[in-house]
């Protein structure tokens, strides 16, 4: 008999969610996404893909589907237990405290994780080790940090909830090149250290470096999903751009 597959880390069928008023941004997406891997969301400006991460994270609320982290149902959970359920979110802007210092920020994200499995000060060290940048400068204050060493508090500071699931929402937005590959290698690390990744980046190019797989959004719908060694720069112009007739 052949063994069986593992639970994916997260399970998504038939997504559909919107804002007030409007109609669905996001459109019937599915996807399963293997422990301990990279996805790379990716897609043209407006295609939905920060709207369907938002979903994810209980911040936008579904219209249709289910979500499931590590064979969990969590649709109808709110933010705070979606974190409490194992996933965790890194938003784009505002994720950090910047009047505040890095240890202080590392403390006010764990203020409400009481009865979480795994969070506390062996959680926070293996945390630390995967950032040693910050790690040195416990008494500095955030917005003091390089904006690569801003990402890295914001992904230490999801992770101490010990996230099944770690949800980034472009990372790398508005940083140097230098910063950019920094921010994607911690990202390498996150995922070594047996978390799953999905990353939502407008910097093509970096998101397929270090992606195991890369789904493309348009107009709110799966257009593609596939290692990125599959997918050539004509097949994503076609999809991000439409073929040239």
């Amino acid at each position: 008999m052949s063994a069986e597959a593992p639970i994916p880390a997260l399970s998504v069928r038939g997504l559909r969610a919107g804002y007030q008023g409007g109609g669905d941004i996001v459109r019937g997406i599915s996807l399963d996404l293997a422990p301990e891997t990279i996805l790379a969301v990716i897609g043209p400006n407006g295609s939905g893909k920060s709207s369907f991460v938002k979903t994810l994270a209980g911040l936008l609320r579904s219209r249709e589907g289910s979500i499931e982290v590590t064979g969990r149902a969590i649709t109808g959970l709110s933010p705070a237990r979606r974190v409490m359920s194992g996933l965790a979110y890194v938003p784009q802007e505002a994720n950090v405290f910047r009047n505040l210092t890095i240890r202080e920020n590392l403390k006010l994200a764990t203020e409400f994780l009481r009865g979480r499995s795994g969070v506390g000060p062996a959680q926070e060290e293996q945390v630390l080790s995967l950032f040693p940048e910050i790690a040195r400068r416990p008494k500095a204050l955030a917005g003091n940090l390089s904006g690569g060493q801003r990402q890295m508090l914001a992904f230490a500071c999801a992770l101490l909830a010990n996230p099944e699931v770690l949800l980034l929402d472009e990372p790398t937005a508005g940083l140097s090149p230098k910063f950019v590959g920094e921010t994607m290698e911690a990202v390498i690390r996150v995922r070594e250290a047996g978390v799953t990744v999905l990353l939502v980046e407008q910097n093509v190019a970096a998101a397929l470096r270090i992606a195991d797989e890369v789904m493309v959004l348009v107009a709110g719908r799966k257009s593609l999903q596939a290692p990125p060694s599959d997918v050539s720069s004509g097949d994503l112009a076609d999809l991000f751009f439409g073929k040239m007739q």
